[in-house]
């Protein structure tokens, strides 16, 4: 059994062949990336759809068919207020959840009136800009609010009347004017009864006297 002697490169030339294979499998990469780019074009469509809880939302599509452009985005979002004297950004965009092709600033906007533009350098160009209005949210109830009872409201206390004077007792000398009155008639009729028995007795004596 004869064995074939294993051909060895030196260190240099392994070295080469190694930088050698990289190079082809990067060429490689690009090209395929290139080929998928040329198929969507080499532009893409910004649409601003609006914002929510302050953040503009935006949808970036390829121009050429409006596919969605599922690689990652490299985007950038600036907005100035109506009046020009606030300025926001730039700020990074971001994807909007599981949505194809929605992406979203990654920071919120104050509340008010703005103008919005949003500038794509990454896969490709876009550009869009767009008026956005972000409301005045009230603030979320707090903890303690939440399920507990409307208070009520605190009774006042009742006014107090005055208090009338206690009656006083009665004195003797504003005694009812019914219990003089009632002595005078008892006497005046004894007085009555005192006289008729009085002329009774005069009559018998008289009659007594004459016989």
């Amino acid at each position: 059994m004869t064995t074939r002697p294993r051909l060895t490169l030196p260190p240099p030339l392994a070295s080469l062949g190694f930088l050698l294979l990289l190079l082809v499998q990067a060429l490689a990469l690009a090209v395929a990336t290139a080929g998928s780019a040329h198929a969507h074009g080499d532009t893409l469509k910004v649409v601003i759809t609006g914002q929510r809880e302050g953040r503009v939302t935006a949808d970036v599509i390829w121009e050429n068919d409006g596919d969605p452009v599922e690689e990652a985005v490299a985007a950038t979002v600036n907005a100035v207020s109506a009046d020009g004297g606030r300025t926001v950004g730039p700020v990074r965009l971001v994807r909007d959840g599981d949505r194809p092709g929605g992406w979203r600033a990654a920071e919120p906007l104050p509340p008010g009136a703005w103008t919005v533009t949003v500038d794509v350098g990454f896969p490709a160009l876009g550009h869009a800009s767009g008026e956005v209005s972000v409301p005045v949210v009230d603030p979320a109830p707090t903890a303690s609010a939440v399920g507990s009872p409307p208070a009520s409201p605190v009774a006042s206390p009742a006014a107090t009347p005055p208090s009338s004077p206690a009656p006083s007792a009665p004195s003797a000398s504003t005694a009812p004017a019914g219990g003089s009155g009632g002595n005078a008639g008892w006497w005046t009729t004894a007085g009555v009864a005192a006289i008729a028995l009085l002329g009774a007795a005069a009559g018998v004596f008289l009659r007594r006297s004459r016989r």
